[in-house]
């Protein structure tokens, strides 16, 4: 793990940096797959967060750990939920009754 802070600290600015520049550089026709796979990456965070929490120091890993799984949470069901409107968007229109 990264017990050091520093090297924690400089993993995390350098994702930072590759997001903002991966999400920047994408074209908006792609946004709705990309979206289905940062769902996918908050699943990855909840099970860490459980992993988390059987760390040494258990009364503040449980609560990081329950505000990540919190937080992923939110952002899984968000995200499919915007996915899934996105893509109705895809779907071809029905005729009205009234259009004939």
């Amino acid at each position: 793990m990264l017990s050091d802070p520093a090297v924690a600290l400089t993993v995390l600015v350098l994702a930072l940096f590759v997001g903002i520049e991966i999400i920047s550089k994408v074209p908006p026709l792609l946004h709705t797959p990309l979206m289905s796979g940062s769902n996918a990456i908050s699943g990855i965070t909840i099970v860490g967060a459980l992993i988390a929490v059987t760390s040494d120091n258990p009364v503040i890993s449980t609560w990081f750990g329950f505000a990540a799984v919190v937080f992923a949470t939110i952002n899984v069901v968000g995200g499919f939920l915007v996915t899934n409107r996105m893509l109705a968007m895809f779907k071809p229109k029905q005729a009205r009754g009234d259009d004939k």
